[in-house]
């Protein structure tokens, strides 16, 4: 029981849990349905790109390109699906934006893996590149006219209620996606080779090779499967959104890796939890949200990122350092 006690996902829980009370003893309305279907709401995207940087975290690395790659599929596969594919499925649409980001996230593990580059040097220079491109082609272009079967996505629900008010409020059915996907790699990192092998290659990738992982093939993974989610996540954003803004999600990269560095994956690398980072995602939603709704300017939601970062960074390497001073 001790131990659990101290695990950090049970740490930052009983944080979340202490905010919740305290802004909700502040503002009842915090726990109103309406607004507790946004907060959830609001985690969906974030939550399914933090599950891809959670691997890449792990394995001991930093990628900062998923937002551009996110952003580049969500654009081209509403491109695509209006010139060939019109009245294509939900399904076709997420297919082609994973194989979009599939091959983005690869050409970041050609440079990480072949010349072995460090994967934050690699994902700048890509995400500078894939901007660019943006820029370059698009412009500030929208796609205000994104096909149908996205446009019906956005209003479909799980949930469908009426509050206290006689507003209707709902919770939309992409959380679905974000649960199923979050179980699908928390199930990944714990139960499958490829998992162990990421968490090795995060302990000491030397030592990984050596045990008889194919690091190059868990590089490919890593790198290919976080394109893949932000694929995914691009077509929810803009199905969210009704529309495909090339440079929507983009620039919310620290908020995602601040909610996966608070969830208790450690930057060097060998640890993490997809419980955790969900832990994190909720964390940062509802500071961010708390602060809009305090009228707080924008400006001071990156001071409170980056104290995030910083905090749990700084509480991960004194508890470690504390393991270490008792087992030695």
């Amino acid at each position: 029981m001790r131990s659990l006690l101290r695990t950090h996902e049970l740490v930052v829980l009983a944080a979340l849990l202490a905010l919740v009370l305290l802004i909700g003893a502040r503002n009842p309305a915090f726990y109103s349905m309406g607004n507790v279907f946004s907060l959830l709401k609001g985690s969906v995207i974030m939550g399914i790109l933090s599950l891809g940087v959670l691997l890449v975290i792990v394995s001991g690395n930093i990628d900062i390109s998923f937002t551009a790659i996110a952003a580049f599929a969500m654009y081209c596969t509403g491109k695509l699906m209006l010139a060939w594919l019109p009245g294509g499925s939900l399904v076709a649409a997420l297919a082609i934006a994973g194989v979009i980001g599939i091959a983005l996230g690869s050409v970041n593990a050609v440079f990480v893996s072949f010349f072995r580059m460090p994967a934050l040097i690699v994902s700048l220079g890509t995400a500078s590149a894939i901007r660019g491109l943006m820029l370059a082609f698009i412009g500030v272009r929208i796609i205000s006219n994104l096909p149908a079967s996205l446009v019906d996505f956005s209003k479909s629900n799980l949930v469908e209620l009426t509050d206290a008010t006689g507003k209707v409020v709902r919770l939309p059915t992409a959380l679905l996606i974000y649960v199923a996907l979050a179980l699908l790699v928390g199930f990944l990192l714990r139960y499958t080779i490829i998992g162990r092998g990421i968490y090795a290659l995060g302990g000491d990738p030397v030592a990984a090779e050596r045990a008889g992982f194919n690091v190059r093939a868990i590089q490919f993974f890593i790198y290919g499967f976080v394109g893949l989610l932000s694929g995914i996540a691009g077509v929810l954003h803009a199905s969210a959104m009704r529309n495909a803004n090339p440079f929507d999600i983009v620039g919310t990269e620290m908020m995602v890796i601040a909610a996966v560095v608070l969830g208790g994956a450690s930057i060097t690398g060998g640890k993490g939890t997809v419980l955790g980072t969900v832990v994190g995602v909720a964390f940062i939603v509802i500071v961010d949200n708390s602060l809009i709704v305090a009228g707080i300017p924008s400006y001071w939601q990156r001071v409170v990122t980056g104290l995030i970062i910083l905090g749990s960074t700084a509480a991960t390497a004194l508890r470690t350092r504390a393991i270490a001073r008792v087992h030695a």
